[in-house]
C-alpha cells in the first residue's frame, strides 16, 4: 500500500457504504478491474467537480476521511481534484485496492515555453489484487477528467468511456516522469505530468490550501464546474455552459447569475443550501466573464 499512516483505512474510519450510497453503485465490491471501472463511472456521474469554496474565500486544507466524506458525501457537495481523487482514494482503500497518492503538475492549455507549473494536481496509481502492474485513476481533473483507469504504462494507445488517453514517458535524469494526454477533436493534447513517487497527505494538503486561497489562482478568481455522464462531458466556466456529446458541442450562455445558480443545483447537482447564509449569487454575478 502506498497511504502513510495518516490515510490508512484504519485510522480514517471512512464509511464505504456511504460513499456507494451517494454514487448509486450497487455492483460488486470485489477488489477487480471490473469493480474498480462500475465505480469510476459511478463517481464521475454522481459527484460534479465544482470550486465553490475557493471562490467564496473557504480554504480547502483538510483533506482527512472525515472531511471529504462530509463534504462531498454527507452535504452533497462536488469538489475539485485534491477533494475527488481523495474522497476516491479512501474508497478503494477500503473495498481492497493498493493506492498511491500522487502529485502532477498541469500543463494542459499551456502556451509552448510558459514556466514550469507547481505540483498542484492529484492523481492516484491503483493496484488490483492479483494483476500484475497498476492503473492511472483521476476522477478530478475537471471537463477532461478520465472516464475510466487506464495501465499505467507508456506508448499505448488507451480507451476511455469516451476519448482515446497515452501516457509517454519524458526525458529526464531522476525519477521517470510521464505525461497524459488525450486526443480531443483529432489532436493530442497534454493534461498534466506526473511522477509515480507517493505523497504523505500533509504534502497534498499544502497544494491544496495553496491553489485554493492563491489571489491569482484559476480556482480563486472563476467558477468552474463539470460532469462525466455515460455519453457526455458537461462543462461550466463562468456564465458559459459547454456539453459535449458524440462529437458534437451544445453551448449555453447564461444571461445572469441567477441562471448559473440554478444550473448548478439542476444540472450538476450542486447542494448550494450547504452554502446557506453566504452570498454565492453576488459572487458568482463577479466572476461570469472569467
Amino acid at each position: 500500500m502506498g497511504s502513510s499512516p495518516s490515510d490508512s483505512p484504519s485510522d480514517s474510519a471512512f464509511d464505504l457504504l456511504g460513499y456507494l450510497g451517494r454514487i448509486g453503485y450497487d455492483g460488486s465490491t470485489q477488489p477487480d478491474s471490473d469493480t474498480l471501472r462500475g465505480v469510476i463511472a459511478a463517481h464521475g456521474r454522481t459527484i460534479p467537480f465544482e470550486n465553490l469554496d475557493p471562490l467564496l474565500g473557504i480554504p480547502v486544507a483538510d483533506l482527512s476521511a472525515a472531511a471529504l466524506s462530509d463534504k462531498l458525501v454527507s452535504r452533497r457537495r462536488g469538489g475539485y481534484c485534491y477533494e475527488h481523487n481523495g474522497l476516491l482514494g479512501y474508497a478503494l482503500d477500503e473495498l481492497g485496492y493498493g493506492v498511491e497518492r500522487l502529485a502532477g503538475r498541469v500543463v494542459w492549455m499551456k502556451e509552448p515555453g510558459a514556466p514550469l507549473p507547481a505540483l498542484t494536481h492529484n492523481v492516484l496509481a491503483v493496484m488490483v489484487p492479483g494483476e500484475a502492474g497498476r492503473y492511472l485513476v483521476d476522477v478530478g481533473f475537471g471537463g477532461q477528467t478520465l472516464s475510466s483507469p487506464i495501465r499505467l504504462q507508456t506508448g499505448a494507445v488507451q480507451q476511455t468511456r469516451h476519448e482515446p488517453y497515452r501516457l509517454l514517458q519524458l526525458p529526464t535524469r531522476h525519477e521517470p516522469e510521464y505525461e497524459l494526454a488525450a486526443q480531443v477533436r483529432g489532436q493530442w493534447q497534454p493534461l498534466y505530468r506526473f511522477t509515480a513517487v507517493p505523497q504523505p497527505r500533509i504534502d497534498l494538503e499544502v497544494g491544496s490550501w495553496y491553489v485554493s486561497t492563491h489571489p491569482g489562482g484559476v480556482f480563486v478568481v472563476g467558477l468552474s464546474a463539470a460532469l462525466v455522464t455515460d455519453d457526455a462531458r458537461i462543462n461550466l466556466r463562468g456564465r458559459n455552459l459547454a456539453i459535449h456529446s458524440h462529437g458534437e458541442t451544445e453551448r449555453i450562455r447564461f444571461g445572469t447569475a441567477a441562471e448559473v445558480l440554478d444550473a448548478l443545483t439542476g444540472r450538476f447537482g450542486v447542494n448550494l443550501s450547504d452554502l446557506d447564509g453566504v452570498d454565492v449569487e453576488a459572487r458568482v454575478a463577479q466572476v461570469l466573464d472569467s
